[in-house]
């Protein structure tokens, strides 16, 4: 399993959000370096992240989804087109995962397991 994980669900719906494009990103210094582009799935979720073996650092990450394509791919437009979850790795042993609840109007975040 990928050391950071993410699923997606649309609270509006009560479903998950699939097809939602999600990109990883990594903190250099004052800019971000790409880790990885991926698009839920049927379940919401995107299950493999990283490349397998690709270890994590401890560092600052960042995941980005594109929530203006998901909602307009339903015919409604959002109110936050992207979100942009920044979040600390101070263990790469442990696993991370990133939920996102999402509506057009509102969205949230947590520490998952």
């Amino acid at each position: 399993m990928s050391g950071i994980t993410t699923h997606v669900l649309d609270t509006s719906l009560g479903q998950p959000a699939s097809g939602v494009p999600v990109r990883l990103e990594i903190r250099t210094g004052n800019s971000w370096r790409s880790l990885a582009r991926a698009q839920t799935d049927a379940d919401g979720r995107v299950r493999q992240l990283l490349a397998e073996g690709q270890a994590l650092a401890v560092s600052t990450y960042r995941l980005t989804f594109d929530t203006g394509s998901y909602f307009r791919s339903r015919e409604s437009e959002p109110f936050f087109p992207e979100v942009s979850v920044v979040f600390a790795v101070s263990d790469p042993a442990q696993h991370h995962h990133v939920p996102l609840l999402l509506s057009p109007f509102g969205y949230s975040t947590y520490r998952g397991s």
